[in-house]
């Protein structure tokens, strides 16, 4: 297990930065958490690249420069395709169904194929757990959340930081306590939202995921999501703390999450019409919801008696009540239904034209890009899962069984990735600390991300939406992730991952044509990684060698290390470490 070490001089504070101007001079790089004083690394020796600062868009065919990738102007440093709000002022939308704030990618001749620059003054991000409190400003400067909702706890200026006091809308004495009195609700005082049995949350419209934050404690874990709406950059905030979240809405289609994966769904004045159009969102949370999983609803209309909201509130009910839901608490500001899985009272109500079930044939498609369908889904015998996410993690998803692997395959898989990941930190060689936000681009079984539990580290488990569907045994082990098509940008903000693995996805999308390109996935991690963040690539030798001889343009440093595949076999490994440049 040889290979040779250039990612030395690239440890912690020992930052190289890629000048791409014909000057040498100082960069300023950020400060040590705790210490006012800036530190510039004198760059006597700064590193000087032949790739030129220009904008460029898709062609048919690919042409990489002979300077290497051209690098975006300054001005796109948060280049967000599928969500480009100017782009999507053009389509014809159903902006009644807010249809505007999912993901529309534009014509591969509209796509950026340039690398996206840093910010001005951008910084090596904070570590897991400050993090979870403060940011630098400079790498999220925007100041409307904090002018909007600063009153209620949702982030404030500290100097040169942006300081998250674990407030919401709701929960403006922070979000210990509101979790504590959910937990209250669904107990009747008798124990904790771990003690109900919640580990998996869905929080929609999340905000700055301080509810995900204050769940960790718990051993809950949070899959956070919330539109590219007014509320500007909340995703983008989150990720920067190192909570695990996507850009998505729940509008038209189908959340790209399994069916029956979540133990609760939580809307905190969510911004959601859940009781318009028949309730067809609602229905989608009854979708995604386990078998006597909580929706928790913190919202005018579960306590305000003015203007419209008691309507509001009497359809909710009637929409719960067809769905055979059972309302357990209304206290304060919230109200919170258990979806009790009455199969004879949902074909009761079928009979009565009070909701429409949905057909079986449809229910283990992945939903990736489905259209929302107004009609119940019967979850079935749903295989009851350990309480605890430890206990999830070790035992085998008996879903599994149905698309053919089997308890030993999932053994070997399990015993696999442990060692894998033990090669992987040891030539990354960095501390445990400098990893935080890592996504698996195809997870197969989330054996990687099991493998990752014991580090402090978050994992998105990407299930190819054009492979087997095994997200679905992902979430039985008490991970989270999503379903997505590499023909696609994903939904996150520039710069939001440390590590991105890569098991033999690149391979699968070769034949698949423009937009699918070797060249478009690698434009894509590098969109997502962060500076100085590792991408770490297993595929076929032939592929092996094209990403190997390419990733210098991206300007990726790049080592080659052997370790044993499933099959016992030597293969190449590449670790590929983004430099940190930027344009001053």
């Amino acid at each position: 297990m040889g290979g040779y070490n250039v990612f030395g001089a690239m440890r912690s504070v020992q930052t190289i930065l890629v000048a791409l101007v014909l000057t040498v001079g100082s960069f300023y790089v950020g400060s040590l958490f705790g210490n006012n004083e800036p530190i510039y690394l004198s760059q006597p020796a700064l590193f000087k690249f032949s790739n030129k600062i220009e904008l460029t868009y898709q062609t048919s065919p690919l042409v990489i420069p002979e300077t290497g990738m051209n690098v975006c102007p300054l001005k796109f440093n948060e280049y967000l395709p599928c969500h480009n709000v100017t782009y999507v002022h053009q389509l014809s939308l159903n902006v009644s169904r807010r249809e505007d704030l999912e993901r529309h990618c534009p014509l591969l001749e509209q796509r950026l194929f340039c690398l996206v620059p840093p910010p001005k003054d951008y910084k090596i991000p904070l570590r897991w757990p400050t993090s979870r409190d403060y940011v630098w400003r400079s790498n999220v400067n925007h100041t409307h959340l904090a002018h909007v909702n600063g009153g209620q706890s949702w982030l404030q200026e500290h100097g040169e930081f942006w300081w998250f006091p674990g407030g919401g809308t709701h929960f403006k004495h922070g979000a210990s306590e509101y979790i504590q009195r959910l937990g209250d609700m669904v107990t009747n005082e008798t124990g904790d939202l771990r003690s109900a049995g919640v580990v998996q949350v869905l929080d929609v419209g999340c905000g700055v995921a301080s509810f995900a934050a204050y769940l960790l404690p718990l051993g809950i874990q949070t899959m956070s999501f919330a539109p590219n709406d007014g509320h500007e950059n909340q995703i983008q905030f989150a990720l920067e703390r190192g909570i695990g979240a996507m850009i998505s809405a729940v509008a038209t289609k189908q959340l790209p999450y399994p069916s029956a994966s979540f133990e609760m769904v939580h809307c905190s004045r969510c911004r959601v019409d859940w009781h318009a159009n028949d309730g067809i969102l609602l229905k989608e949370v009854h979708r995604l919801l386990k078998p006597n999983g909580y929706f928790v609803y913190t919202s005018p209309p579960a306590y305000r008696k003015d203007k419209e909201y008691p309507m509001i509130w009497d359809k909710l009910v009637n929409l719960a009540n067809s769905m055979c839901w059972k309302l357990v608490s209304r206290k304060v500001q919230t109200a919170i239904w258990i979806k009790e899985e009455n199969v004879e009272c949902l074909k009761q109500n079928a009979e009565l034209k009070l909701i429409s079930l949905c057909d079986v044939d449809n229910v283990s498609k992945p939903s990736w890009q489905v259209t929302l369908r107004d009609c119940v889904q019967i979850s079935g015998n749903t295989e009851k899962r350990p309480s605890s996410l430890d206990e999830r993690l070790s035992t085998y998803p008996k879903t599994l069984r149905n698309i053919g692997i089997s308890e030993d395959e999932y053994a070997s898989d399990t015993v696999f990735w442990r060692e894998q990941v033990k090669h992987y930190w040891r030539f990354m060689n960095v501390n445990e600390t400098e990893v935080r936000n890592v996504m698996d681009m195809n997870a197969f079984i989330g054996g990687f991300a099991a493998a990752m539990n014991s580090y402090p580290v978050w994992v998105m488990n990407i299930v190819p939406a054009t492979m087997n569907e095994t997200l679905s045994g992902v979430f039985e082990r008490g991970l989270n992730g999503a379903f997505h098509d590499w023909c696609e940008p994903f939904s996150t903000y520039p710069r939001t991952y440390d590590l991105l693995h890569a098991n033999h996805v690149i391979s699968h999308y070769q034949s698949r044509g423009d937009g699918c390109l070797l060249e478009d996935i690698m434009l894509e991690m590098d969109r997502m990684i962060r500076p100085q963040g590792f991408i770490i690539i297993r595929d076929e030798e032939q592929m092996i060698s094209k990403i190997r001889d390419l990733a210098p343009n991206y300007l990726w440093q790049v080592e080659t290390h052997q370790l044993e595949n499933k099959s016992k076999k030597t293969e190449t490994v590449l670790f590929c470490r983004k430099r940190f440049w930027a344009i001053i």
